[in-house]
């Protein structure tokens, strides 16, 4: 049945309107980032990395958000239209096989994403930044990190759209939470809040490993907060089912 369900929400994909934001708004940020490097080329001098930096840093706190919310609210519209939540609540399918669903299809999407965002890195970089030889393979193990850790705001995303019928209001509580990631983890807990755990994965807008010594906990933080949101979205599914 879950592979059913994986299956319609990939369907919902088809001939979407959020491929246009798939390519646009990561063109968009690669363009804003790569400006902010050139304008300050005496401050940023480590080529690639310096690069790198500013490309994540206003990708994992303002775009990507905006992208898994909008992601997560169009999954969940149709479920907000009419009647379609009792529906689904007297149709043989387990509610939380919905939700798991629905997060498999958006971080397939939010996978998509960070390799085009690496493409277009490299891209910007050489055309327009002119930067000689390739960026150091530390920095895909940095996006790797970064997938691993968007988990934690693909979940959330997920929880808020479920909850709220509008569209609007989930993306603009998705830019919330990425800024407020900013000043958490430019206080010393990017582990502790999940809009966080991508920036810190990322190694966003930092010239030092920020994970160097602490793998452990940033594999557990996401872990636990996974836990925390599927455990919410279960409660909440299981409430829905007994109001309908």
């Amino acid at each position: 049945m879950l592979k059913r369900c994986i299956a319609a929400e990939n369907r919902k994909l088809h001939a979407s309107p959020i491929w246009a934001m798939f390519f646009l708004l990561p063109v968009i940020s690669a363009g804003y980032g790569t400006f902010n490097y050139l304008q300050n080329l005496e401050i940023l001098k480590d080529g690639w990395y310096s690069l790198w930096t500013q490309h994540t840093l206003f990708y994992s706190m303002f775009f990507f958000p905006a992208m898994v919310a909008a992601y997560a609210a169009y999954l969940w519209r149709l479920e907000h239209l009419g009647h379609n939540w009792n529906l689904i609540m007297a149709s043989p399918v387990k509610p939380l096989d919905l939700f798991i669903a629905k997060f498999a299809v958006v971080a397939k999407l939010a996978l998509l994403t960070h390799i085009f965002v690496f493409v277009l890195y490299v891209f910007w970089g050489k055309i327009f930044a002119h930067l000689s030889g390739w960026p150091s393979m530390r920095l895909p193990f940095f996006l790797l990190r970064g997938a691993v850790g968007a988990l934690a705001v693909i979940a959330a995303q997920l929880v808020l759209a479920m909850m709220i019928r509008s569209f609007a209001v989930p993306i603009f509580l998705g830019l919330v939470g990425g800024v407020t990631g900013m000043f958490a983890g430019s206080k010393g807990f990017a582990l502790a809040w999940p809009y966080c755990l991508m920036q810190a994965g990322m190694n966003a807008n930092k010239k030092e490993d920020v994970l160097s010594d602490g793998y452990g906990l940033f594999v557990l933080s996401c872990v636990l907060w996974l836990m925390v949101l599927f455990v919410l979205a279960g409660w909440i599914l299981k409430k829905k089912d007994v109001r309908a």
